[in-house]
């Protein structure tokens, strides 16, 4: 059965945040399903972040409601709502100097004392290698780079082994082969029956990896489907005020930004060469007279 015809892991209705009497929010509608990468994009301040937090249930909406698996996500218990969805947030703060395979093993907390807590060694092994940090096992967290405490947090997501994962802003301190990773990981654990929220800048990323992509401006939902139904080129110049291109590559959109061309730096007019100074010629010497005058 397809993601559409399954019933929603995450659901949002009407949901408004305001901060400070500043709407981050306004009337969102959203549905998230099993089986399916769900992409929120957007200008800064648009809300990702904000809607992201209201559907892990860290943020309480100003009005709406929001459910995860059939209930309402603040009825739900810590424990039991960290059986369900895992968060992997922006930043990554840790106030201890963790190593970084502890930091992997806190993704096993809510299995302890459970039947699932017997898997615990080979949960923490897979997804250490699924995140690429096995090797980094025995660092300490701080030491890290930015780069790679992503990738130990991420690790710690999977480890959490639960069927709904919000990932914000996952691959913003990635490299280019990690960001593919990681997104292909997202794709992974979708194709396994997982509902994945990602918020992504990148909009090429977003195309290519997801399912729906919903486009947030202004703490509204602007469009909501497929990346070729959104990311169309009227639309993008629209929300985030500036012109772009979205051509088609290998079976991708790629998002292209439009530029000014680029004025090629003049080359610099070549001196004149100046001319050599002839050297005088020296006047002939005059013919010695054979017979000089006496």
């Amino acid at each position: 059965m397809s993601a559409r015809h399954v019933a929603p892991a995450l659901v949002a209705r009407a949901v408004g945040v305001t901060i400070e009497g500043s709407a981050i929010l306004d009337g969102v509608d959203l549905d998230v399903r099993p089986g399916e990468v769900l992409v929120l994009v957007g200008p800064n301040g648009a809300g990702k972040s904000t809607l992201l937090g209201v559907l892990t249930g860290d943020l309480e909406p100003s009005s709406g409601t929001v459910e995860i698996d059939g209930r309402p996500v603040a009825a739900v218990r810590a424990r039991d709502l960290a059986r369900v969805r895992a968060v992997l947030a922006q930043q990554q703060r840790l106030a201890f100097g963790f190593r970084a395979r502890e930091v992997v093993e806190m993704g096993r907390a809510p299995w302890h004392r459970t039947p699932a807590a017997a898997d615990d060694l080979a949960v923490i092994a897979a997804a250490e290698e699924r995140a690429d940090v096995a090797h980094l096992g025995t660092r300490l967290f701080p030491t890290l780079s930015g780069g790679e405490q992503a990738r130990v947090s991420f690790a710690r997501v999977l480890a959490q082994a639960t069927p709904v994962l919000l990932l914000d802003e996952p691959t913003a301190a990635l490299d280019l082969q990690h960001q593919e990773a990681v997104l292909r990981v997202a794709r992974d654990e979708a194709a396994a029956g997982a509902a994945v929220v990602v918020v992504l800048h990148d909009l090429s990323l977003a195309a290519a990896y997801a399912d729906r992509v919903c486009v947030l401006s202004r703490g509204r939902v602007r469009a909501v489907g497929t990346p070729r139904e959104v990311l169309t080129a009227a639309l993008l110049t629209e929300v985030y005020e500036h012109a772009v291109d979205v051509i088609e590559h290998a079976g991708h959109l790629v998002v292209v930004p439009v530029r000014a061309p680029r004025a090629l730096p003049s080359s610099p007019t070549p001196s004149p060469t100046p001319s050599p100074t002839p050297s005088p010629t020296p006047s002939p010497r005059p013919e010695e007279d054979p017979c000089p005058a006496v």
